[in-house]
Formats: structure tokens, sequence, C-alpha cells
């Protein structure tokens, strides 16, 4: 029988459901700062951030900007989900990551018609420092998410942006996997980030088709370089989806 040990995430995420379900924190009421938690749990601030995002979108927390995150509901929702056993099930992780290269495609062409010259020099700072940081996977692995995060940013569609943040935090252990691969396999880490670039000047130029093309070209290399099984796309810009 296969056992998996339980991240720092899963462990604060426990906890802060029970204390929320028993009524620590009842609804309506805010939860300390992430500074806060970070020193109570004694993990880092990201962590912090991920157990955050799990719990909204579980439907127990509402989190906005400046405000911090306030209680929903004591109980959550029983709303999408993806299996707890994500990253080590090659079968479940081939199917989210199908509906990656159809969703993070959609969401590369919006952003190449929408994006704003903010959201772009965000995007543009985050491939500065992934290209710093090509060759350690535990530092790169952030800015890789907070990347793809930016591009559903500038969608301006808050539902995309909802859900491939929490796809892409569902799928942090697998994107860190393809990062050690990378640095073990000689010019894989800058071809990623080749691929990166590729996908940012799209959207830049703003090329809707190029944008499409240059996800699924990228979405379709991380599989390729997990081993999974996933369906191809056409990456030719001149024969875009209907």
């Amino acid at each position: 029988m296969r056992t998996r040990a339980i991240t720092l995430t899963e462990q604060v995420t426990q906890q802060l459901r029970a204390e929320i379900a028993e009524g620590v924190y009842p609804v309506g009421a805010r939860l300390p700062s992430g500074k806060q938690l970070a020193e109570r749990y004694g993990v880092s601030p990201a962590v912090i951030r991920e157990v955050t995002e799990h719990l909204r979108s579980q439907g127990l927390v509402e989190s906005r900007q400046g405000l911090g995150s306030t209680v929903l509901s004591r109980t959550g929702n029983g709303g999408f989900r993806l299996p707890q056993e994500i990253g080590v099930d090659r079968g479940e992780l081939a199917s989210i990551y199908e509906l990656r290269l159809d969703l993070e495609s959609a969401a590369a062409a919006l952003a190449a018609q929408r994006r704003t010259a903010t959201e772009l020099a965000r995007m543009e700072a985050l491939l500065a420092q992934l290209g710093a940081q090509l060759h350690d996977p535990d530092r790169s692995v952030e800015a890789d998410t907070a990347f793809h995060v930016a591009i559903a940013a500038a969608t301006h569609n808050p539902y995309y942006l909802q859900l491939l943040q929490y796809l892409n935090l569902q799928l942090h252990q697998a994107v860190h996997a393809a990062r050690l691969n990378t640095r073990q396999q000689e010019g894989l880490s800058e071809q990623v980030h080749q691929e990166h670039l590729a996908l940012f000047h799209a959207i830049r130029a703003g090329d809707a088709d190029l944008a499409r093309a240059a996800a699924v070209s990228h979405l379709q290399g991380a599989a390729a370089r997990l081993g999974l099984p996933v369906a191809a796309r056409c990456t030719d810009p001149s024969h875009p989806a209907a």
C-alpha cells in the first residue's frame, strides 16, 4: 500500500481547518496575518500563502488584498477538488495536464488581448527571477507558478484566475519534480526558460494565436519531461482552435 508524506502545507491546512470547524475562528472573523501564522506554525510565508489558497478553494475563507482572510464557513463546500494523490498518480496527473493545456492556452490568448503594461512588467520581472534561478529548483518553482498565475490575472477574468491558481497550487509538487528533472538533463533548464520567454513575447506582442500556440507547446513539453501520456494539440498558430 502506497504512503505519502504529509507536507508542511497540508499539516498547517489541517490544523487551521480544525480550528475553523471548532469555532476558534468563527464565521466572519479574520484569520491572523500571514506573518503571524508563519511565526505561529514555524513555516515560511510561502507555505502560509499556499495554506490560505487551499482554504479559499475549499470555500472556508475569503481573501482580499490589504484586508487579509475572513472565515466564510465552518465546513467548506463540496465543489471541484483535485484528488489528494495527484502528486504521485501518473494517470491523474496526465489528466490534469490535459485540462491545463486547454485552460492555460485559452488564458494566454486572452492575456495577449487584454494585458496591461503593469501586468507585462510583472511577467517580465518573474522571468528575470526565473532566469537567475534556472539551476535552483527549490527557489525557481515558486516563480514558475507565479508566472503562470500572472498570465491568468492578465485575462481580467476572475474565474480563469481562481481556477488556474488552484490548479497550479495543487500541481506545485509536479512543477518541482519537473524542475529537478530538467536540472539533471544538460540544457533542459535553458529550454524551459526559452519556452517561457516565447510565451511572454507572444503576449507582449498582443498575438492571441501565437500566445495560445506557445502555451500549448510549453505545457506539452512540461508533460513530456514528466513522462506523461498527454494527447497532442496543434501548435501551429496559422491553424487556431475553433
